[in-house]
């Protein structure tokens, strides 16, 4: 695994970085207008990694309309629940 010297976790490309970004929203209850929104190419490691400035990525955008993040969230908190009895 390459380490880059922004200490981000890196991803090899940029849909395995935007899974990630989606994945992280999903398991993880941001506040308003903070998170990762976005993901971005480094020019240090030759990797992506996610930012929470800029734009929102066109990928989460998509999921955030279409109510797949809010329904992987109730399922996290289904499967949470389950797992603790």
């Amino acid at each position: 695994m390459i380490k880059c010297i922004s200490h981000k976790r890196a991803y090899p490309t940029q849909e395995i970085a935007e899974d990630a970004l989606i994945d992280a929203r999903t398991h993880f209850d941001y506040a308003d207008q903070h998170g990762p929104v976005s993901v971005y190419h480094c020019e240090d490691c030759g990797q992506y990694h996610l930012t929470s400035r800029g734009p929102a990525n066109e990928k989460l955008a998509q999921s955030l309309a279409n109510g797949k993040i809010n329904r992987q969230k109730e399922a996290n908190r289904w499967l949470d629940k389950l797992k603790r009895k």
